[in-house]
């Protein structure tokens, strides 16, 4: 009866001692959230993506507001081709932010990567619509012009990457080298 006691008393322990260690994450002190940021940052860095995600997923669970690392999140779900992750923290942003420019372009990137071009396509209409002269433009056009392709409207994508040539991206320059575009 003895040891039954102590089993349990123990097993009792552990349990409180993994409980109150996993949730510590959750209700972390100001400091500790941008501490915790700061090293997702540093991971970041370093190329070590699914370390950062960790990081900021940390932080977004004591506050879920904490709108860099919902960014920071984003870009590294991108990185490790976890694309839905990433078209769901960009629009936790666009929620909280709906002038955000990059994480429409960003958002539609991720929708191009999962050939879903139909849901891309709003999104990069939606960064040019809200500020067409802006620096973002080139890339808004240059990947909204990869989802008209992936839509066989091969003229408009010619016409995206033609306008977003003229507002100096690389890449469109490089894709209207090799492709059928005049």
């Amino acid at each position: 009866m003895n040891n039954i006691n102590i089993k349990q008393n123990t097993m009792k322990k552990t349990i409180i001692t993994i409980f109150i260690f996993h949730f510590s994450f959750f209700i972390l002190p100001a400091q500790d959230i941008e501490g915790m940021f700061n090293q997702g940052e540093q991971k970041k860095a370093a190329g070590d993506y699914q370390t950062a995600i960790g990081f900021y997923t940390k932080v977004l669970n004591s506050k879920p507001e904490h709108l860099n690392a919902l960014l920071q999140r984003a870009f590294c779900y991108s990185i490790v081709k976890n694309y839905q992750g990433a078209i769901d923290d960009y629009t936790k942003v666009i929620a909280s932010h709906p002038e955000h420019i990059w994480a429409y372009i960003s958002r539609g990137s991720a929708y191009n990567k999962l050939e879903k071009f139909d849901l891309a396509l709003p999104d990069f209409d939606k960064a040019l619509s809200l500020n067409p002269g802006n620096d973002e433009a080139g890339e808004a056009l240059n990947n909204r012009g990869w989802a008209k392709e992936g839509l066989k409207d091969h003229d408009g994508a010619c016409k995206d990457w033609n306008e977003s040539k003229k507002k100096g991206n690389e890449e469109a320059k490089i894709i209207l080298k090799n492709t059928h575009c005049k």
